[in-house]
């Protein structure tokens, strides 16, 4: 058998090294992206703390759809200004190095996680005579909505633009979402373009690991061309 020459290792370590962090830059750009969930407005189906896989070549080579859980960039302020960063230069600079290799997300973008409700041409009003939301004249059933909440306290109508979608949290009483934004620049709309991806997976903790749920009711309803 031969011996590796004297000093291959000491050049073979960083190439792997390399390799490994083109490798997770592909991952993190391409395929899946990780976030953690910060509020409760995804109750319960996301608790505060989640971390959740996110589905990245979803948005870059299919269509999102109605009833997906989807994370986007915050698309007209909607979260206020970023969190100024904090602790030792030590651990921003650990941060930083983790945002480069797709571990943690970016915090100078933010983010949010919601549900789709509509999508471009769809109608979505609150509500009919029985409370329930309506999308293109079909009332719509949603066992994912926090336990004692109703789909909507806020009444609106709306008809969702080509190239948009309309999103709402599960936890309806606690979520600044698409209703809440009808005065900004996409009134209320998030632009697919700022879609990061679908949400797919819970990945921490382990006692919450689980698929993530879609809206059925909201997924047979046929799209509007």
């Amino acid at each position: 058998m031969r011996l590796p020459k004297k000093g291959s290792l000491g050049r073979e370590v960083p190439l792997i090294v390399v390799a490994a962090l083109l490798v997770s830059i592909f991952v993190k750009t391409f395929l899946v992206h990780f976030f953690f969930v910060p509020s409760g407005s995804m109750q319960n189906t996301l608790q505060i703390g989640d971390r959740i896989a996110v589905n990245k070549f979803a948005a870059i080579f299919s269509d999102i759809r109605r009833g997906e859980v989807v994370v986007f960039k915050d698309p007209d302020n909607w979260l206020g200004a970023p969190p100024a960063p904090t602790g030792s230069a030590i651990t921003r600079d650990l941060k930083r190095a983790l945002v480069d290799v797709g571990v943690l997300p970016d915090p100078a973008t933010q983010y949010l996680v919601k549900r789709v409700i509509g999508v471009g041409g769809d109608t979505v009003l609150c509500c009919d005579t029985k409370g329930h939301l309506v999308v293109n004249g079909i009332a719509v059933n949603e066992p994912y909505i926090f336990a004692g909440n109703t789909p909507s306290d806020m009444k609106f109508n709306v008809t969702v633009p080509k190239g948009y979608i309309w999103v709402m949290g599960d936890h309806r009483g606690a979520s600044a979402d698409s209703r809440f934004h009808t005065d900004d620049l996409h009134k209320g709309m998030v632009p697919l373009n700022d879609v990061v991806g679908r949400a797919e997976f819970i990945v921490w903790p382990f006692s919450h690991a689980s698929f993530l749920s879609v809206g059925h009711d909201l997924a047979r309803i046929p799209v509007k061309k």
